[in-house]
């Protein structure tokens, strides 16, 4: 992590997902949170877990920003519906949502030939389904306030060859909801963009893979790695946050519409 100037001083920023699965290094949630409150953004970070959630808030008490944490399943609209009434009661405004849900292998994704219906229809209601509601509800308030800024969390597997179906096509539908509402609402001063996380380091990349197949925590690692063009390892959670913040910020108030992969060059490595 690194020091970041107050881009968003003053602003507000619901992040959606900012808690983290337990593990070793920084989910992208929390990280986003971190920044966000750190460039001066007060925060509401949502999250299924009050608890994980509550950490990123202690984190970013502890460092002296201003952040609130509220419980949000995804998958009910009514929960959603509240986590953004919370927002607007507390601030009257939500400058910048933040999308950061998803689940692959931990909600039974797997190849099509194997994929169970239940599964699929589970990982597209929290990786898509979510956002889409999410976004149902923000956007109202952004149009009546005159603009404000969407950030949504896909997946450079949307993009490449990636096995499990369920994950690919959800994070394919992010990229489209966002274009979606990045040409319907730029009228209104509402910018949509979405990021797309190559190999991240983080808890829910490495944790759900330990064991598969027998492999170790650092076999796990070093295959990833491998596969990374710029200096052959994974990128980090705060870089995922570096970008949001970007995203956020008036440095990029002409951007809209973008899928932008941070991914080490991982897009680029064909044939």
């Amino acid at each position: 992590m690194t020091s970041v100037t107050r881009k968003l001083e003053g602003r507000t920023v619901v992040v959606v997902g900012g808690g983290q699965t337990p593990g070793q290094t920084a989910g992208n949630g929390r990280a986003a949170a971190i920044t966000y409150a750190e460039a001066g953004a007060k925060v509401l970070v949502g999250d299924r877990d009050l608890d994980a959630a509550n950490d990123t808030v202690k984190a970013i008490l502890d460092a002296g920003g201003e952040a609130w944490a509220a419980t949000v399943d995804v998958t009910d609209e009514s929960s959603i519906v509240e986590l953004i009434g919370t927002a607007r009661q507390m601030w009257n405004r939500i400058d910048v949502l933040h999308n950061n849900v998803g689940v692959s292998l931990a909600g039974g994704d797997a190849v099509i030939t194997d994929i169970d219906a239940e599964a699929f229809n589970r990982v597209i209601d929290i990786n898509l389904t979510g956002m889409v509601l999410t976004c149902k509800h923000v956007i109202p308030i952004m149009r009546e306030q005159g603009g404000g800024v969407i950030i949504s969390i896909g997946s450079l597997a949307s993009m490449i060859d990636y096995p499990y179906i369920a994950y690919k096509t959800s994070k394919a539908g992010v990229v489209a909801m966002t274009q979606n509402i990045a040409i319907r609402h730029a009228p209104e001063g509402i910018r949509a963009n979405a990021i797309l996380p190559g190999l991240m380091d983080t808890p829910m990349a490495i944790e759900n893979r330990v064991g598969l197949g027998g492999k170790t925590r650092e076999q796990v690692i070093a295959e990833r790695n491998s596969h990374v063009p710029l200096r052959g390892r994974m990128g980090t959670a705060w870089d995922v946050a570096r970008a949001a913040l970007f995203l956020a910020s008036d440095d990029a108030q002409f951007i809209t519409g973008v899928a932008l992969p941070v991914d080490g060059g991982q897009s680029l490595a064909v044939g």
